[in-house]
């Protein structure tokens, strides 16, 4: 007579992924690691005339000229101010199939967590701070929403011309009419 015994079956983990969690305003944001190319200190900037209030200006990296988004202006917030923890973080973003770096303006950062997919909560339809398209869901860690952004769209370079370009009638239409 043969014995079966069952294999013990380890308990499946859920798939993690990894985030940088920063802060901005106060309030905890988080970007996948996977798009993140560096973070540096907040440096010298080169303001670009004719551009944007959320597009602060360009840096040289390493030969490599950068636009550098102020995230919280880009949110329709008062522009960031600069702090001893304040930092630019260099993402690359898809913008129509090619890769392009850009650097984003945060107030601190603060670590990279692991979170499972299945912590991971859709974005409201409502209710948030920011708007809807650039959030790619949310966790609630210890008691506190972090807001997981979509990069690819919060910095979107179509939509950003667009929205300098609207700028730019603005001012012009503001100048005939005085």
């Amino acid at each position: 007579m043969a014995i079966s015994k069952r294999a013990a079956v380890a308990p499946v983990e859920p798939e993690k992924q990894q985030f940088l969690t920063f802060l901005l305003g106060g309030e905890p944001f988080a970007i996948s690691i996977l798009v993140i190319k560096e973070i540096i200190e907040y440096g010298q900037l080169t303001a670009v005339p004719l551009m944007p209030d959320f597009i602060r200006g360009v840096l040289n990296l390493r030969g490599q000229v950068l636009p550098v988004i102020d995230l919280a202006a880009r949110f329709g917030r008062a522009q960031a101010e600069v702090a001893r923890r304040t930092c630019i973080v260099i993402i690359e973003i898809d913008n129509d199939g090619e890769k392009q770096d850009v650097g984003i303006i945060v107030d601190s950062v603060s670590e990279v967590m692991d979170i499972a997919a299945d912590m991971i909560q859709p974005a409201p339809a409502f209710g948030a701070k920011i708007r809807v398209d650039f959030i790619d869901g949310m966790v609630e860690i210890d008691g506190r929403f972090i807001i997981i952004l979509n990069v690819d769209r919060v910095l979107s370079i179509d939509e950003m011309t667009l929205l300098a370009s609207i700028d730019e009638d603005v001012e012009e239409a503001t100048a005939a009419a005085q």
